[in-house]
């Protein structure tokens, strides 16, 4: 079996994004490690997993009750309450490593961290399976490890819908720039590169439904648009593993 490690930000990520892949894969067997700033334990966006505060018609985006179930199931987890700080980590002492994304404030610090740049850089340097989704994959971007290659992120019109539904009840929470990340991504990866948004309407995929959601594969790497695509990236992940 082997060792995962996802990095996580030290507050605002969605929990989907974390605890479902988290779920799958120590399921599978594997060891899950997470790293934070700090090294103590990180906090998700409470928005998207408690819904307070989202206006009747942006409900849907509120978790999923498996992904609040896994989530309630991951922090308990002795890995997630003693994380390793980002600048003490060795991606080499991991078979593989996951960015997963979130909204809000608190996601700034992670997507503009030169420490987690460095991870991602050391990870493709050595051809190490890297997961990344939704506004995951901006460090990665930044980090100019996507220059040419596929992938795929929170989409445009993901992220326009929710910024609208929501800019009265929850002004800029769930618009971290003012640049979407699906444009900064397309302009990072260059020419050469290519953005997949998938299905216009996206799926949740779960348990029933593993292989519902929408992956982009690139070598070892692999990236998602959102919550509703863990599942499916999560799966892909055991298969390079």
């Amino acid at each position: 079996m082997a060792a995962l490690l996802i990095v996580l930000p030290q507050a605002d990520f969605d929990p989907g994004e974390v605890a479902l892949p988290w779920l799958v894969w120590t399921r599978a067997g594997h060891d899950v490690a997470f790293a934070t700033e700090t090294g103590a334990a990180a906090a998700c966006d409470p928005v998207t997993l408690t819904g307070a505060g989202l206006p009747r018609l942006a409900r849907f985006l509120r978790a999923r009750e498996s992904a609040i179930a896994a989530y309630a199931a991951m922090t308990t987890d002795s890995a997630y309450l003693f994380p390793l700080r980002w600048s003490d980590v060795r991606p080499g002492d991991f078979a593989a490593l996951h960015f997963p994304g979130g909204h809000a404030p608190g996601m700034k610090p992670y997507c503009e961290s030169a420490e987690v740049m460095r991870l991602a850089r050391s990870a493709f340097a050595s051809g190490q399976p890297v997961s990344a989704v939704c506004h995951g994959v901006l460090p990665l971007a930044r980090a100019g490890v996507l220059a040419g290659r596929r992938t795929t992120a929170l989409t445009a019109p993901l992220e326009a819908a929710a910024v609208w539904l929501t800019r009265a009840a929850l002004p800029g929470h769930y618009q971290t720039y003012p640049e979407s990340v699906e444009h900064e991504v397309r302009r990072l990866i260059g020419p050469a590169g290519r953005f997949e948004r998938g299905p216009l309407v996206p799926r949740h995929a779960d348990a029933e439904r593993p292989d519902a959601g929408f992956v982009v594969r690139d070598g070892a790497y692999l990236s998602a648009r959102w919550p509703g695509d863990a599942w499916t990236l999560a799966r892909r992940m055991l298969d390079l593993l």
